[in-house]
């Protein structure tokens, strides 16, 4: 009895002081053919110390100018306090050729918006109107490079923007009918490791994108550049977690198709830091200013090799980021 007892408190403290971290959910809205995955926990994000003290007055500010601040209380919507997080999925065969579905979580008047676009569409020339797909109703509207993009309310917890009517459709039908998340198997593994606490993850699959890169890559100091261009023909996935609370920290994952391949990737990846290393010190004469933040990047820039992964990670501190800004307000 004594002995469970202890192993009951052992683990008891175990859980206290372990890491807070929960697995990522696998949103259902986002189509079967997304081949990236990426998440920004808005709320979070904006409750951070660091955004609270340096960039939360100026997008109050921002949000203030010209007719922003009209057209947000007409549509109902304060992105500050109503959007709680952004998922989006990207596929294509380029980056001119890319397909997205966003998805904004949080709480929302449907009503509200939709009627508020439909006002403002007849004024809008061009720019905005609203169209049908199916039983959905959506606005289009014309962004830059004059591509169009998709919108709807699905309930008053959701909005999805799309690049393309059918993709928005989809999705829209998804949230109505309530099905369950239907994106890749390897797919769905990668975004169950990512961190939903994190304030940002991006993760995709990598596999065959990288074998037939042009040519290979020569002239950097130690490495060889038909070896690296063979070693990433072997990354099968990637991912960036990035955590802004007291401090910013980055870490970015390349999942490799076995272990030999993760150490010869390892490698490599730390002859590449090495040099960083040398020549981040270089930068701070001709950037003074972003001298602190060089200084973290220098003692906290590494890499890990763990089974068939490869890790870099880096730490930016509150101080760093207070003296840079201290530097640039000069």
């Amino acid at each position: 009895m004594r002995n469970i007892r202890r192993f009951a408190l052992v683990a008891a403290l175990a859980a206290v002081v372990a890491p807070v971290t929960r697995a990522a959910e696998v949103d259902a809205l986002l189509p079967a053919e997304t081949e990236a995955v990426m998440y920004v926990n808005v709320k979070q994000m904006l409750d951070s110390d660091l955004m609270k003290k340096y960039a939360l007055p100026q997008l109050k500010e921002a949000m203030k100018a010209g007719d922003a601040t009209a057209m947000l209380e007409k549509l109902g919507l304060d992105p500050l306090k109503d959007i709680a997080s952004v998922t989006a999925g990207l596929w294509g065969t380029d980056s001119e050729n890319m397909k997205v579905v966003g998805v904004l979580r949080g709480t929302f008047n449907g009503d509200k918006l939709m009627k508020a676009a439909q006002e403002f569409a007849p004024a809008s020339g061009d720019k905005m109107s609203i169209v049908e797909e199916g039983d959905f109703k959506m606005i289009k509207f014309i962004g830059e490079g004059d591509k169009p993009a998709f919108a709807s309310v699905a309930d008053d917890k959701t909005i999805v923007i799309a690049s393309d009517k059918k993709v928005l459709a989809t999705s829209l039908k998804a949230n109505k009918d309530k099905a369950k998340a239907g994106l890749s198997k390897d797919l769905t593994a990668l975004v169950l490791k990512q961190d939903e606490k994190a304030s940002m993850y991006m993760c995709g699959m990598t596999g065959g994108k990288f074998e037939n890169l042009p040519g290979n890559i020569n002239g950097i100091p130690g490495i060889d550049g038909d070896q690296l261009v063979e070693q990433l023909g072997k990354m099968t996935n990637a991912a960036m977690t990035l955590r802004v609370g007291k401090d910013v920290t980055v870490e970015i994952t390349t999942g490799m198709k076995d272990a030999d391949a993760a150490d010869g990737f390892g490698a490599n990846v730390g002859k590449l830091l090495d040099l960083a290393k040398t020549f981040l010190p270089l930068a701070a004469g001709s950037a003074p200013q972003a001298k602190p933040l060089i200084d973290d990047l220098t003692k906290t820039l590494k890499h890990s090799v763990k089974k068939s992964d490869v890790t870099i990670s880096l730490k930016l501190s509150a101080d760093a980021i207070s003296k840079m800004t201290a530097g640039n307000d000069e």
